[in-house]
């Protein structure tokens, strides 16, 4: 299933995405959904991101080909936790707003996990017991902010350098997916989930070993 959040008449709304069409969902996004009439085109609906967490809980340096990248980079042994606020998420199409003094600004495709219940103490081996599904995440950064503060909040923090969806898709696992990102056509970013330093599962656990994860 493909779910996504769209704006009617100034109402957020939950949809089921169907090849390219969308039809309403009713019941609840953490609980079951079902599809019910048909609404129209995505193409014609205002997209919100399918999901508004109360934390976005991001990691640092977790492709090995990323890392290689990166000048004086190493690989890590253990998984470097950062955050963005809920104020920096937008829907898929909105524009991001660069801020005064931000130079260079970067994007960054990623594999965002929407969690499905509460998660405290996961072991890795349950970890999809605990996911909801998988949406598409961009992890705006200033860089020059964060080679100054030396630390990541600000340089990832600013309104708008989240966007988010536009479908979470469930049924999903986070092993060999092609994450791809493309600016004005162009292919800027081709990875792999199998290239990750640490695992989905691993993160889970990591992650909810440090603050508990609410759907």
């Amino acid at each position: 299933m493909q779910i996504i959040r769209y704006r009617d008449r100034g109402v957020a709304r939950l949809g089921i995405l169907e090849g390219d069409a969308v039809r309403a969902a009713g019941g609840e996004l953490f609980g079951q959904l079902l599809p019910r009439e048909h609404i129209g085109p995505i193409a014609d609906l205002e997209l919100l991101p399918p999901v508004v967490p109360g934390k976005i809980v991001a990691i640092g340096l977790n492709y090995a080909d990323h890392v290689a990248e990166v000048p004086g980079s190493v690989r890590l042994e253990s998984p470097v936790i950062f955050m963005k606020p809920q104020s920096s998420l937008i829907g898929p199409g909105e524009a991001i707003v660069i801020p005064p003094g931000a130079d260079p600004v970067d994007h960054e495709a990623e594999l965002a996990v929407v969690i499905g219940r509460r998660a405290s103490r996961v072991r890795r081996e349950e970890a999809y017991d605990y996911i909801l599904g998988l949406t598409c995440a961009n992890d705006v950064s200033a860089r020059n902010f964060q080679r100054q503060d030396g630390q990541w909040v600000r340089a990832k923090g600013f309104d708008t350098f989240c966007p988010l969806g536009p479908a979470i898709a469930t049924g999903l696992r986070a092993e060999g997916l092609a994450i791809e990102g493309r600016v004005n056509g162009v292919v800027r970013q081709s990875s792999n989930t199998r290239h990750l330093i640490f695992d989905v599962p691993y993160l889970i656990e990591f992650v909810s070993g440090v603050m508990t994860l609410l759907p």
